[in-house]
């Protein structure tokens, strides 16, 4: 009987079969709806990390009104690269990375406004001279120099790793267990982050290309003296 059985099974399918390649298509189904829940939860991060109009966005927008899309693409790029460096790190190590970096959050604070500051005052400086001068022609540094001042300039403040750490500590434990949701996490954080900088760095390349030379020059004194008073208010908060 048992003989019958089995070779009746080798030219039907059996219901065991059937099973079987139900439950791998549904964990199947499963992963993948998983692993598109990390990333969407990760370009929902990077944009709420992005989107408020801070420090970083006034200088995207000025750095492509100066420049051009270029730079200022560059720029955008290398805060883009810092949140995605610390989306890796809060996904990898949540909690810890916080334990390792607050005894020295108040230092970061403190070098992070007084880069904005000097970062607005020269540019202020620069501003005031351009605006009594006929020369047009910017000098800024070059692709991979902005790129790294932006990438530090996002890189010193601390409240980027915070911001993702809670996010990640704050997922269903169900969709944070695996290094591929991790790190997809990461990757849809990175995307939106560059996404919007992208943005920023466009509309600064649109007005340069549509406003006049000495628009551009005030529009760009005015955003450097709310960077400037970004900076103040960093190291108020950081000396208390």
């Amino acid at each position: 009987m048992l003989i019958e059985d089995w070779s009746l099974r080798c030219y039907n399918p059996p219901e065991g079969e059937q099973i079987i390649r139900e439950s791998i298509r549904s964990t199947s189904e499963e992963g993948f709806l998983t692993s598109m829940t990390s990333f969407i939860e990760g370009m929902l991060a990077g944009y709420g990390i992005a989107i408020p109009v801070g420090a970083v966005a006034i200088l995207i927008v000025n750095m492509g009104m100066q420049a051009g899309f270029r730079i200022g693409f560059m720029a955008g790029a290398g805060a883009a690269s810092a949140d995605l460096i610390y989306a890796v790190l809060a996904g990898a190590a949540g909690t810890a990375v916080i334990a390792l970096l607050q005894p020295f959050a108040t230092i970061m604070r403190i070098i992070s406004g007084l880069v904005l500051i000097g970062l607005g005052a020269g540019a202020i400086v620069k501003g005031i001279r351009s605006a009594g001068s006929t020369d047009k022609k910017v000098h800024a540094a070059g692709p991979l120099g902005t790129f790294l001042q932006f990438l530090g300039i996002t890189l010193v403040n601390p409240l980027t790793v915070v911001y993702f750490t809670a996010l990640v500590l704050g997922r269903d434990p169900s969709a944070k267990s695996g290094i591929a949701d991790q790190a997809l996490f990461a990757l849809g954080a990175g995307i939106a982050s560059l996404s919007w900088q992208t943005l920023l760095a466009g509309l600064g390349g649109i007005a340069r290309n549509h406003l006049s030379h000495r628009f551009r020059i005030w529009a760009t004194i005015l955003g450097n003296l709310l960077v400037l008073g970004l900076g103040v208010r960093v190291l108020i908060f950081a000396s208390g």
